[in-house]
């Protein structure tokens, strides 16, 4: 009989989810599969609040599926937020009624469409939480970025993120695709300036 393991993602792309708080690095980030919520508005509106809840819901809902049925048993990952502005490059940090956003949760490998719909169904179910019906399952390649874990309020990450920018361009590379955070702290948990973020910027 073959024994389940417990998969964490964190411990095995340990270059991708845990990185250096001192200093940037340039990463290769491999294709993976993702649930994915995209919207717009601010962080604190109601349609944000709601693509956060129906992801974790249905991130547990696959997870204990999975365990329920012998399969490899895994630790939920960290929510993933990218971020953009439609018709401009200038990401305008006050007009936060105008942003645009992916909220997404990395699947291991092993999970599929077919259990992505199972468990959609034992979610609608049991709970039916709003915007539901939004949430989607990809594959999602970012490829080639530049990241380094920042600890504090989500307020004052601007010095960090010019920093990192500044650290691409310093490095022959230019900023390509969605500014890229992954919110490894809790802010109902934690206090502002104990989070930690990982901000990543794709470069080509």
């Amino acid at each position: 009989m073959v024994t389940a393991v417990k998969i964490d993602l964190t411990r095995e792309l340990k270059e991708l989810y845990k990185p250096s708080a001192k200093k940037p690095a340039i990463v290769d980030v491999p294709e993976m599969n993702f649930l994915m919520v995209d919207g717009s508005g601010a962080p604190e509106s109601q349609g944000f609040q709601e693509a956060c809840n129906v992801l974790y819901g249905m991130a547990y809902t696959l997870k204990f599926m999975l365990k329920k049925a012998g399969r490899n048993d895994y630790k939920v990952m960290p929510l993933e937020g990218l971020w953009w502005m439609k018709g401009t490059r200038d990401f305008d940090v006050k007009a936060r009624d105008d942003w645009q956003w992916r909220v997404m949760i990395v699947q291991p490998d092993e999970v599929t469409q077919e259990d992505f719909k199972q468990a959609k169904a034992e979610l609608r179910e049991k709970k039916d939480p709003p915007g539901l019906e939004k949430i989607s399952f990809r594959r999602f390649a970012e490829g080639r970025a530049v990241q380094i874990m920042y600890v504090g309020p989500y307020s004052d990450e601007g010095p960090t993120i010019m920093m990192l920018h500044q650290y691409a361009a310093d490095n022959g590379f230019r900023l390509s695709g969605k500014h890229h955070e992954i919110y490894m702290g809790d802010p109902r948990r934690s206090a502002p300036e104990k989070l930690k973020t990982i901000i990543r910027q794709p470069v080509r």
